[in-house]
């Protein structure tokens, strides 16, 4: 009796002491991963976790501890994958993940159920199921509550990040200034300077956007405190990802000198890193530099190589942005077959990722550059696709996009089939959308059904005209030069259209409001 309880307390003694050290060097990976330095967090729990794909050993682990490696097994299976394009990667760390959170819940630790939610939101977000991840990270808030935690944070900061993907930047900008008082007592420099750049990049789009240029400043310093909490806490990959968002907004602002400077720095970091994933983004950013410089053999060159790497992986909303950027290259290169067919598989992979948006972006820039070799009938099916997909997008320009598309299909009409401009109809043909017998035999002669058809797309457009204009003189605060600039037409032009076509827009006309001079010079 004695000897069994004595080897009973050996047992205990030694699980007691594989689980510290289980424990021990899970916090310290945690720490790693962090700081970005996934290798050598890898490394680090490689005593109970060997590469992606393999079991993690918890053979002898307390239940809490077994719960710890799974989750750190199933967090850097995410991490390495999408940076080594690892395909099927954050599937096996979805299941990883999902099993540590199982081990939490069942000892009614919160905190640690909150954040596994948390890794497995940003797998869904990698994989561009942002639906999937928006309601993980709402089930997170709702559990923590208004308690003041790290987790918490790490949601609010994830949860700006989906809206953003999801080009609702509303929602996102929203929840960045909900959440600033709260970052700003943070001790955590890395969590710090993720807030910051997310909160940068939303402003930068908004700014661009809208013409924003007191957005597009404060975007930059944003972008400057990121800089300066990612150096705090050492994290050389999440600097090299700022100096790419930096790259970007200069893209956007005509300033390519300083474009190609931060990007150039942005891929040799990554290039130390061995981060294909991103090395794969800064690619794309370049690939849309040299669009905007018109040099688009070497876009869809970069383009075209970005799109090599990013197959091996499975983070399909970014795949499907890269062929958006080849298929617009091939466009204005001429090459038209070779274009829509990449725009195609473009909307194809961004539905199947579940990103709606990704996948009408790429219908909509199939109507833009392919317009004119595109069938009429075809062409149309393009447009209410994108409309469909982009219905939710609040990006002011996706708005301005659609307009120009419709009125290009407008009056490229006549040169189409007659019968398809009922798809522009307003009203409904039956109770099942598809007519009655009696309205077809009482169907007027094929001259007057065309009047009829041209009427319903004039009026269409007229209407969406004005709901354009409406948005663009709400964004700009009434300011008739700065609508006519997001509309990519003159203020003469805007104001004849106002004061002939829709004279009941012009009570949303304000005197211009002064404003502060940028800190930066625009291209115009």
């Amino acid at each position: 009796m004695q000897l069994s309880a004595l080897n009973s307390q050996v047992r205990n003694d030694s699980v007691t002491a594989l689980s510290e050290r289980a424990h021990s060097l899970c916090a310290l990976a945690r720490k790693q991963e962090e700081a970005g330095d996934f290798e050598a967090a890898c490394a680090t729990i490689r005593e109970f976790w060997e590469r992606v794909g393999d079991r993690p050993h918890v053979d002898g682990l307390d239940e809490v501890v077994r719960g710890e490696v799974l989750l750190r097994a199933g967090a850097l299976s995410g991490w390495i994958g999408s940076a080594r394009r690892i395909f099927g990667a954050q599937e096996i760390a979805k299941d990883l993940i999902s099993e540590s959170a199982t081990v939490f819940e069942n000892l009614g630790l919160d905190e640690r159920v909150a954040e596994a939610r948390i890794e497995l939101a940003i797998c869904y977000w990698r994989e561009g199921g942002y639906d999937e991840a928006r309601a993980t990270l709402r089930q997170v808030l709702d559990l923590l509550g208004d308690r003041q935690s790290e987790q918490r944070l790490r949601a609010l900061l994830n949860s700006a990040l989906v809206e953003r993907s999801s080009m609702r930047y509303r929602e996102a900008l929203h929840v960045h200034k909900e959440a600033a008082p709260l970052f700003e007592n943070s001790s955590n420099h890395a969590l710090t300077g993720k807030f910051h750049n997310e909160y940068a990049t939303v402003l930068k789009n908004l700014g661009l956007a809208e013409n924003r240029e007191d957005y597009i400043d404060q975007a930059l310093i944003e972008y400057a405190a990121a800089s300066f909490h990612g150096e705090q806490a050492g994290n050389k990959r999440f600097l090299a990802l700022v100096e790419n968002n930096v790259g970007f907004l200069f893209v956007r602002l005509g300033r390519f000198g300083e474009a190609h400077e931060h990007l150039d720095r942005a891929r040799t970091l990554f290039v130390a890193l061995s981060d294909n994933g991103m090395i794969a983004q800064v690619d794309d950013t370049r690939a849309r530099a040299f669009l905007e410089q018109g040099r688009y053999g070497e876009a869809e060159t970069v383009a075209r190589g970005s799109i090599r790497v990013l197959e091996e992986g499975d983070e399909q909303a970014l795949l499907a942005e890269v062929l958006t950027t080849r298929g617009t290259a091939l466009a204005r290169l001429r090459r038209n077959d070779a274009a829509l067919g990449i725009l195609e598989r473009a909307m194809k992979v961004a539905q199947q990722g579940g990103d709606p948006d990704g996948g009408g972006i790429a219908a909509l820039t199939i109507v833009e550059e392919l317009g004119s070799i595109v069938p009429f009938a075809k062409l149309l099916e393009y447009y209410r696709d994108a409309e469909s997909m982009l219905t939710r997008s609040q990006h002011p320009g996706i708005q301005l996009r659609l307009g120009e598309c419709a009125r290009r299909i407008l009056s490229n009409q006549e040169h189409g089939d007659a019968g398809l401009g009922d798809r522009f109809a307003l009203a409904p043909l039956g109770a099942n959308g598809s007519g009655s017998k009696q309205s077809a035999v009482n169907a007027q002669s094929s001259a007057s059904n065309e009047q009829q058809v041209a009427c319903s797309l004039e009026e269409a457009v007229l209407r969406y005209e004005g709901d354009l204009i409406k948005r663009a003189l709400e964004a700009s605060g009434g300011s008739v030069t700065r609508a006519a600039r997001m509309l990519g037409i003159t203020h003469q032009g805007l104001a004849f259209i106002l004061n002939g076509r829709h004279r009941s827009l012009l009570s949303a006309r304000t005197p211009i409001k002064p404003r502060r001079r940028s800190i930066i010079r625009y291209r115009r």
